[in-house]
């Protein structure tokens, strides 16, 4: 081999080397930039209102398998203010849960089951986009995994075009009793006890646990419904929820004291209590059990 061969040689195998070289360096900055402009995507914290705390450690999960086959009125919260949902609608369906979830705005154009980040570099297949009703409003359709646990949700603005992350919580006390597959319910006509009054203990449960009730509890029993007398451990409570209805204490010193509606013995029935203790007032969740074999005439 003369030596003009061998210096052309060693020219193009120079070439070959800087021309990998500079490939695999503009293929890592085009990554880079791919990544950069779906991190762009994101809404960043100082894009979003404050969220709201949804999520509480005293409420038990419920899966699908834990309710019977329907659709059923939940009602679900938002950790943020600027994601209003109007209306939703539970569907159960051989263990699996989906919610169709009505917005009060037209805003978002897509939902993603994960977090912003995940959605900013996800497939576009995976996003759920919006159904438009008759009104003009939207509506959203995503599975749920379980009722009472945060669940992460992202949103896609349509004005900002990023994609904000969102905390649902869906309520498994706003069911009504009968979605329930395992309910252990005694409702009181099936007890045959006449009205009256009665003694009955009762078991609470959920919040931090510090919080108990004096049992047993007084039972009034009238033209087929019951009320029970609660009795708290704190004088700290403003207000009781059962269902929809707000009660307000009996009794302005010592101990709370409240009379709500006993729905059935025998099962957690889940109620709200208020309590003024912290920095500010708080909705905590509770539940309440009556058994029905320790119901005693009150004399």
């Amino acid at each position: 081999m003369n030596t003009r061969i061998a210096r052309m040689i060693a020219l193009l195998l120079l070439f070959a080397v800087l021309t990998s070289c500079g490939g695999e360096q503009q293929s890592k900055q085009t990554q880079e930039n791919a990544d950069s402009a779906a991190v762009s995507q994101v809404a960043q914290p100082e894009d979003m209102a404050k969220p709201v705390e949804v999520t509480d450690e005293g409420l038990e999960p419920v899966y699908g398998e834990d309710l019977l086959d329907g659709v059923y009125p939940i009602e679900v919260e938002s950790s943020s203010t600027m994601f209003r949902i109007t209306d939703c609608t539970l569907t159960v369906e051989k263990g699996e849960m989906t919610a169709r979830m009505t917005m009060g705005g037209t805003g978002y154009l897509y939902l993603y089951p994960g977090t912003a980040e995940a959605a900013s570099s996800a497939d576009a297949s995976d996003y759920i986009p919006f159904e438009e009703n008759a009104d003009g409003t939207h509506s959203f359709t995503l599975s749920v995994a379980a009722l009472n646990t945060g669940m992460d949700c992202a949103a896609f603005s349509a004005k900002k075009e990023l994609w904000y992350d969102r905390t649902l919580l869906f309520h498994a006390d706003s069911l009504p009793q009968q979605a329930f597959a395992h309910s252990a319910l005694t409702l009181w006509e099936t007890l045959g006890l006449p009205d009256g009054r009665y003694t009955c203990d009762v078991t609470l449960s959920g919040g931090s646990g510090r919080a108990s009730v004096s049992s047993p509890a007084q039972i009034t029993a009238e033209n087929g419904r019951c009320f029970a007398r609660i009795q708290w451990s704190s004088d700290q409570y403003d207000y009781m929820m059962a269902g929809e209805e707000r009660y307000l204490p009996e009794n302005t010193e010592g101990n709370s004291v409240f009379v709500i509606p006993v729905d059935g013995f025998d099962y957690p029935m889940q109620v709200r209590a208020d309590t003024t203790a912290m920095s500010t007032p708080h909705e905590i969740d509770y539940t309440l059990t009556f058994h029905s074999d320790t119901l005693q005439p009150d004399t």
